[in-house]
């Protein structure tokens, strides 16, 4: 059965489906699933984040290559497939009044034209769930957010041969279930943190959680729970392999692993679309999809 169960990921940057749904993806690989992410961008004008990587010249003078190596060896720890849809990262301007963006780059792209690339992987991968990020990006990049928006007119727009004629982009087809990654949310941090102080250690979540106050952020609705914690090892392992943006020794490593596997097993998702009948809260990315394939 699970070998015709096919699962999207779709992010902006290499090093993104290490850090959002990873774990998940390594579940459902080796029960048989078919996983396939596709990345949007090269990840081009990315910052060098890693401490003991910056200042090499090789590795600014080459950054593209370097990513597309980082992100071969991240798909070979997950066991998945990795497919590039070839738009140029549009970085993250910073300053006030902040920059424009610069010219040809992926969040500057007409929306439905770029869409039509991931119509193409849809139609020939055709996968019953995709996973993308909601309508804020995640977090505000605006390669995050044009990720966001191509994925919404592909989901639709796959089966949509007015549009996307089939001569251009393949045989029509409709995937059942779009999920929002929900990862980074408020329940789990404060999970984590309280879990931390409570065994006496610093937890790196005490600056995340007072600027989440400041903010005014709005809680998402976290629809599914994932039960992946076996396979955090894995995702911790494919995150380290993009090293020019992870430090080994930084804060996404700070809460220990067992302690991670007690207080929270799951990753999380908000159901964003359905085709299908699901009952709600879900621990599978395939419920209503599942018994009937």
């Amino acid at each position: 059965m699970t070998d015709q169960l096919r699962l999207m990921a779709v992010h902006a940057h290499p090093d993104d489906e290490s850090s959002k749904g990873a774990a998940t993806m390594a579940k459902y690989v080796s029960e048989g699933v078919d996983v396939l992410v596709v990345t949007c961008t090269g990840g081009e004008r990315g910052s060098i984040l890693n401490p003991k990587l910056q200042g090499d010249k090789y590795i600014e003078e080459h950054i593209h290559e370097v990513r597309k190596k980082e992100m071969d060896e991240a798909r070979e720890i997950l066991g998945i497939k990795q497919e590039w849809l070839g738009f140029v990262d549009s970085g993250l301007p910073e300053g006030d009044p902040l920059p424009p963006l610069p010219e040809g780059c992926f969040a500057l792209e007409d929306v439905d034209k770029a869409a039509g690339e991931l119509v193409k992987q849809i139609r020939s991968f055709r996968p019953q769930v995709i996973t993308t990020y909601d309508e804020n990006g995640g977090y505000p990049h605006p390669d995050h957010i044009m990720t966001h928006k191509i994925t919404m007119v592909a989901f639709e727009g796959a089966a949509d041969t007015a549009k996307y004629p089939e001569a251009e982009y393949g045989p029509a087809y409709q995937p059942q279930k779009l999920y929002y990654n929900q990862g980074f949310n408020r329940q789990r941090t404060e999970a984590l943190h309280q879990a931390m102080v409570d065994r006496g250690l610093e937890s790196p979540y005490g600056e995340w959680l007072k600027r989440w106050d400041e903010s005014g952020h709005k809680d998402r609705t976290l629809t599914t729970h994932v039960p992946c914690a076996d396979f955090y090892e894995i995702r911790d392992k494919a995150l380290i392999a993009h090293a020019t943006q992870i430090d080994p020794d930084g804060g996404w490593f700070r809460v220990p692993l067992e302690l991670q596997k007690e207080v929270w097993p799951t990753e999380e998702y908000e159901l964003a679309k359905s085709l299908v009948d699901t009952s709600l809260p879900e621990d599978d990315l395939f419920a209503g999809i599942r018994d009937n394939v």
